[in-house]
């Protein structure tokens, strides 16, 4: 029997952008290990709506 792995998907969503107004979402899909990571991601990604590296945050 195979095991079910601790891995999980998560979306990565931009903060700033919410902030300011601009137009559009940015979102990432990328996949987390939830037994060594227990709090959210914040990740540093590209934002082609702002066109600069934003501050991106895990949401449920």
């Amino acid at each position: 029997m195979a095991k079910k792995g601790n891995r999980v998907q998560v979306i990565l969503e931009c903060t700033e952008q919410r902030e300011s107004g601009v137009p559009g979402i940015s979102r990432y899909i990328t996949t987390k290990n939830k037994k060594n990571t227990t709090q959210r991601l914040e990740r540093k990604k590209y934002n082609k709506f702002m066109k600069k590296v934003t501050l991106h945050r895990e949401i449920k």
